[in-house]
């Protein structure tokens, strides 16, 4: 049976258990990185990089990195069958931007006006000399872009029957240390575990959904 988007919205939960044993299907996991790759950013800026743990090696590097400060969010790290860590960009340079612009000019994007790639480039470095020179909030504008990716991706993945747990409880510094993040120019947000929730041990699939009504939240003009 079908289901429109907003069925998705309502139905998705912040799994809080998940079963260790149920695993997500390699074709699955494709579809993840799909999600992961085509989400929207400001001027397409792309300023993010993925960390997917799969093995229980990796789910338990992430643990023994967060062990000191999140201990909690520690189960759901390593009870999921996957963990995807969204890590942010240090800097956006020239090197990135360039990346950026020729796979845009290999996927077709200049090739009804070769000059829209000039503009393009044009308009992307304004935006970002805008918040790096005048508002002085480069890293805060590219860690908002992640964030765009998140909201993208927890959706996406309800619509495939997955669960998930998005969490900021993460000791970053130490994720950063134990994967060389910041050698690499990255510095990890979110953590988000994915898996199947556990039908006994998860309390929140049963609680009902909860949000301010369209008075409080929505004005039309």
């Amino acid at each position: 049976m079908e289901h429109d988007i907003t069925y998705y919205a309502k139905k998705r939960h912040t799994a809080k258990a998940y079963e260790p044993n149920k695993k997500i299907s390699n074709g699955n996991m494709e579809k993840i990185k799909e999600l992961l790759r085509y989400s929207a950013s400001s001027t397409n800026s792309q300023p993010w990089h993925f960390l997917i743990a799969s093995t229980d090696k990796g789910k338990s590097r992430i643990a023994k990195a967060n062990e000191a400060m999140y201990p909690f969010n520690n189960p759901s790290i390593l009870g999921a069958s996957h963990v995807v860590v969204f890590c942010s960009r240090l800097t956006i340079e020239e090197d990135h931007l360039s990346k950026v612009l020729e796979q845009e000019e290999k996927d077709g994007r200049f090739d009804a006006d070769p000059a829209f790639k000039e503009q393009m480039d044009a308009g992307r470095k304004f935006f970002i000399n805008l918040h790096k020179h005048d508002y002085k909030d480069v890293q805060h504008w590219m860690d908002k872009q992640v964030y765009l990716n998140i909201g993208q991706f927890l959706l996406g993945i309800a619509t495939l029957g997955i669960d998930a747990t998005p969490m900021e409880g993460i000791d970053v510094k130490s994720i950063d240390e134990e994967f060389g993040l910041r050698e690499k120019g990255y510095t990890s947000l979110v953590a988000v575990t994915l898996g199947y929730h556990h039908p006994e041990n998860d309390y929140n699939a049963t609680l009902p959904k909860s949000r301010l009504p369209y008075s409080e939240i929505l004005t039309e003009v």
